[in-house]
């Protein structure tokens, strides 16, 4: 065999494992990991499920290769961006990057990349080296904050801005199908000043220590102890797992109880995962409903409503559901009503910014993707103790709420939590 027949083996060899890896991100970007089949992926190329265990001996192997190949890309569009001199600059080159890479994707130019809604799950298992991957690509993300001429952030502080910008940066696949793919330059624009700039800013008509003073009621506590610590358990085990890695035995282990326990309380995990779902929305509205009712100005409503959901979250009562819960969901019909409440809810985050800006207490802005902005954060607050372990209740609005509201460099010194 000559050397040119050996590399055009390699080269198709090599154009096939890219066609499984594109295939594959695919089907566990719609289903979750846990849920989708090597069937319906290896259908999609061609193949037959030996053609895909030719390449990786198990799903699991495949979901490594994907979630390693997705976080390589994202750390080189982070050193890119670290090659420009000012944090502001670098955030905006980032987000340029990302939407770039997404729309090469949109118009197929460049093979589908899994999104990292499942990466702690499988991290949890053999394949630390996800974990460890995804860790080293957090920190190249972090040192893009880091200035010596700006604001001087506290490690904590670094560390939770991190992970807010990179929350920020998984979610935009999931909202740029609200757009033109010659639009994403615009999503670039509005969504870095609401980063830099904060969604309310200097506006002259508020400061952080007024409106972060404002405290919500919180919700009333669940008649049934039982009942609701089989959510609390679920909703947690949702989040780190997805829907199908949330098994029966497992949401019953982590409460030391039986499963005949469980089902003396619930019909189904379908059922309890429901009520999970149920449970985190009823939380959100009881705390929107809340800041609506204040007196006072747009500002003031959307910094009580976001400070009392994220101290929620970080509460023993919390956290809340993950966004990205809802993908892994084995009935679409349900994904589909899940994912319309959701947006719901981003709307009512959006008419209150409107509400600001009408006020004069709320800079103006792209209030859609700043909502969604709003939305990520408080999301990503659930996740907050991986990066931040040390964060406490009492300092979460110095470290993290106050880099959405007042922009990612705003200082961290404020006592007024």
């Amino acid at each position: 065999m000559n050397s040119g027949t050996s590399t055009s083996k390699k080269s198709r060899s090599g154009d096939k494992r890219d066609a499984i890896l594109a295939a594959a991100a695919l089907a566990f970007n719609e289903r979750g990991v846990k849920a989708a089949s090597l069937n319906e992926i290896a259908a999609s190329v061609g193949l037959v499920t030996s053609g895909i265990t030719y390449y990786f001996r198990k799903k699991e192997d495949l979901a490594v290769a994907c979630f390693l190949k997705s976080i390589a890309e994202a750390k080189i569009l982070a050193l890119e961006a670290a090659r420009e001199v000012s944090v502001e600059a670098r955030i905006v080159r980032l987000l340029e990057l990302h939407l770039g890479q997404a729309a090469a994707i949109e118009r197929g130019d460049q093979p589908a990349l899994i999104h990292f809604s499942d990466v702690l799950a499988l991290a949890e298992g053999p394949s630390s080296s996800v974990l460890e991957a995804y860790v080293d690509m957090f920190r190249c993300v972090r040192a893009l904050l880091i200035s010596p001429v700006d604001v001087v952030l506290t490690r904590p502080a670094l560390n939770a801005r991190a992970h807010l910008l990179l929350s920020v940066l998984n979610s935009l696949g999931g909202w740029t199908g609200r757009f033109e793919v010659a639009q994403y330059g615009r999503i670039v624009q509005h969504v870095s000043g609401t980063l830099l700039n904060g969604i309310i800013g200097s506006t002259g008509q508020s400061t952080p220590d007024t409106e972060e003073r404002v405290t919500l009621p919180a919700p009333a506590l669940a008649s049934d102890d039982v009942a609701e610590s089989f959510l609390l358990a679920a909703t947690v085990m949702v989040n780190n797992q997805g829907y199908r890695g949330a098994s029966v035995d497992k949401i019953s282990s982590a409460l030391n109880a039986t499963k005949g326990k469980f089902y003396r309380h619930n019909d189904t995990k379908f059922d309890l995962i429901t009520a999970c779902f149920d449970r985190s929305f009823a939380l959100q509205r009881h705390f929107l409903d809340s800041a609506e009712l204040l007196a006072g100005t747009g500002a003031q409503r959307l910094c009580a409503a976001s400070t009392a959901l994220v101290h929620f979250q970080l509460s023993e009562r919390g956290p809340l559901l993950r966004v990205s819960a809802f993908s892994a969901l084995p009935d679409e019909q349900h994904r589909l009503q899940v994912f319309r409440t959701m947006e719901r809810l981003i709307e009512r985050m959006s008419g209150m910014l409107i509400d600001g800006i009408g006020d004069g207490s709320v800079r103006v802005q792209h209030t859609a993707l700043a909502a969604r902005v709003l939305h990520t954060e408080i999301n990503a607050a659930a996740e907050l103790r991986r990066w931040v372990p040390e964060v406490r209740a009492e300092d979460v609005t110095r470290l993290y709420t106050r880099a959405v509201l007042y922009g990612l460099l705003c200082d961290d010194s404020s006592q007024n939590n």
